[in-house]
């Protein structure tokens, strides 16, 4: 798989060995997904340029895949499986930014759609690595994100590690680095959430809920940088407490409480999906005995959950 990420290199600008026009050829590439978000809300309208939405990622090692074969003498983008449209529009808006051919689009995804896991975001991303590296160039983060920002708010995958991200203009607050190694016993409480639909119903909070946000952020930073893991799962469990407000679980006061009888970190919910976890710290000593008293104390409500590995960098 090709990791290519994005640089500062102007867009259309080409770095062949040879300093001709490079071989075109079909290239693969991939993108990680998040298990929902560690943090999502607004922040003090003063605090930040333009919008206050934002969220903090949870990268996973789950991934979505591309694989681009160009074809000459178009630039249109035929795409498989056919209802990728989002991942459709970005291959052809980006393929006339470079100048580039159009061509055949393979999708394929370990991220079930609609869930909160940052699959479309996943696809997009993979699919501009992958048109990127089929025709050897590199290009700035920026011009991906643009043409994100006009599909769909987005989470920041392009970016390796856990960042603060305002989804709606998909811009960069921060890097935070890098998660420490985590399991996440997550449990779907089914349907789908549509990332556009659902933004557009999002109103405003008051000042003192963004005070609180704005705290979580800061506290955030610290806990990440330290690799502290308790205040990782308070951070998470906190956001997922006052996001209950707009997008009500019906299982996460039982996840609470399965949480805290397993001496767990705490919970995580995907803000705008369907999914909530069990956080736990996977380099403890202990692990592997939460770990079995997390799947049993989920199992009246999902006898099947999957666990999830947070990744350090995401690709």
């Amino acid at each position: 798989m090709n990791h290519q990420r994005f640089d500062g290199a102007d867009a259309a600008q080409i770095f062949a060995e040879d300093g001709q026009q490079p071989r075109i050829h079909s290239s693969d590439a991939l993108c990680c997904g998040t298990f929902g978000e560690l943090l999502q809300g607004q922040l003090p309208a003063a605090s930040v340029p333009c919008d206050a939405h934002f969220l903090v990622t949870m990268p996973i090692a789950r991934f979505a895949r591309a694989h681009f074969m160009p074809i000459a003498g178009t630039r249109l983008v035929t795409v498989y499986p056919s209802h990728k449209v989002k991942a459709k529009r970005l291959a052809e808006d980006l393929v006339i930014a470079l100048g580039a051919s159009g061509g055949i689009l393979l999708l394929e995804s370990e991220l079930p759609e609609g869930k909160g896991l940052a699959s479309s975001s996943a696809d997009l991303v993979a699919t501009a690595r992958s048109i990127a590296g089929c025709f050897k160039r590199r290009i700035r983060t920026s011009l991906i994100e643009k043409l994100m920002a006009d599909i769909e708010p987005s989470d920041g995958v392009m970016y390796p590690g856990v960042v603060a991200y305002q989804q709606r203009s998909c811009t960069l607050l921060s890097f935070l680095g890098q998660m420490p190694p985590l399991g996440i016993v997550g449990i779907d409480e089914g349907g789908t959430v549509e990332t556009v639909k659902y933004d557009q119903q999002r109103g405003e909070i008051s000042a003192s809920r963004r005070a609180e946000y704005q705290d979580l952020l800061d506290s955030a930073r610290i806990a990440i940088a330290r690799g502290d893991t308790a205040t990782i799962g308070k951070i998470a469990t906190a956001s997922a407490l006052l996001h209950q407000e707009r997008t009500p679980k019906k299982h996460l006061k039982s996840m609470v409480k399965a949480s805290e009888a397993a001496g767990a970190l705490g919970v995580i919910v995907a803000h705008s999906g369907t999914m909530i976890g069990i956080l736990l710290d996977r380099t403890a000593a202990d692990f592997p005995r939460k770990l079995r008293s997390v799947l049993a104390g989920v199992s009246p409500f999902d006898n099947a959950p999957e666990i999830y590995l947070t990744m350090s960098g995401c690709r």
